[in-house]
C-alpha cells in the first residue's frame, strides 16, 4: 500500500521547470531515497509534498487523499514532517524548548509533551544537552535537534534534506541508527548527497536529474545503472 503518490506534479518559474511532470509512489513503511546532482529538484519537489512550495500542476495524494491544496500546517497535523536542509532551530532557546514548541503543537497535556521531549532528545543521542542553548550546539547537532523536534510531531512521512550534512563519520554511523529505528513506525523520504548512507538505509532510490526522474530501483539496480554510475561513479 502506498503512503504517497505524486502524479503529473511539476513547478515552473517563469520559463524555467524546476521540477517537471513527476510521478512518484512511496510504499507504507520504506525508506525512499531521492538523489541527483545540485539543481535536479529534489528539494522542489520535497518542497511541494510537505506543502511549502504550490505546485504548477499536478496532484499529491497522502494515504489516497487529496492533499494538493492543503496547507503546510495542516499537512504537519495528518502526519506529513519536514527537516529543513538548513537547521530551522530556535537558537536563543534551549534543546528542551525546542522540542517542546514542536511537541506542543500535536499534543495537549504538559506531562506528554515533556514525554515527547525527552524520549525525541535521547533518540538523536541529545539527551544530555536538554538545557543547553540551541545556537551554541555544533552544526551537526542543531541538524540532529531538527530531527528530535520532527520526532516530537509523531510522524507518518517524515522527510530529512540533507541531514548528514555536517556530522562527522561517528554520527553519521549513529543517524542509520536512527533512522532504521524511525522506520520502523514511520515511512522515511530521504535527500541525501551521501550515497554510502543511500544505499546503506534505502529500500528504494529516486533520480533525479534537471527537474525529472531519471530512474528507480533497489540500491542494487542504481548503483549498476549506466547513466548513474556515469554521473555518480565516474565510470
Amino acid at each position: 500500500m502506498n503512503i504517497l503518490g505524486v502524479r503529473n506534479l511539476s513547478r515552473h518559474y517563469g520559463g524555467l521547470a524546476a521540477v517537471n511532470d513527476v510521478f512518484l509512489d512511496v510504499a507504507h513503511g520504506e525508506v525512499r531515497a531521492i538523489i541527483g546532482p545540485n539543481g535536479a529538484g529534489k528539494t522542489t519537489l520535497v518542497g511541494m509534498i510537505s506543502g511549502r512550495i504550490t505546485p504548477s500542476n499536478g496532484q499529491i495524494e497522502f494515504h489516497d487523499k487529496d492533499i494538493t491544496r492543503t496547507s503546510s500546517w495542516s499537512r504537519v497535523l495528518l502526519g506529513i514532517v519536514y527537516t529543513f536542509q538548513v537547521p530551522s532551530i530556535y537558537r536563543a532557546l534551549t534543546c528542551y524548548e525546542n522540542v517542546a514548541l514542536a511537541a506542543q503543537r500535536k499534543h495537549v497535556s504538559e506531562k506528554v509533551v515533556s514525554a515527547a521531549v525527552k524520549k525525541s532528545l535521547m533518540r538523536v543521542g541529545l539527551a544530555n544537552d536538554l538545557q543547553r542553548l540551541a545556537g551554541v550546539l555544533p552544526h551537526g547537532h542543531q541538524r540532529l535537534l531538527e530531527v528530535a523536534m520532527a520526532l516530537a510531531l509523531s510522524p507518518q512521512l517524515l522527510i530529512l534534506d540533507e541531514p548528514t550534512q555536517g556530522l562527522a563519520p561517528s554520527e553519521i554511523a549513529a543517524f542509520c541508527e536512527l533512522v532504521r529505528d524511525v522506520s520502523r513506525s514511520a515511512t522515511v523520504l530521504l535527500i541525501e548527497h551521501n550515497l554510502k548512507v543511500v544505499m546503506q538505509l534505502a529500500s528504494r532510490i529516486t533520480v533525479m536529474d534537471q527537474g525529472s526522474i531519471l530512474t528507480e530501483g533497489t540500491p542494487l539496480e542504481i548503483e549498476q545503472h549506466p547513466a548513474v554510475r556515469r554521473v555518480y561513479l565516474g565510470h
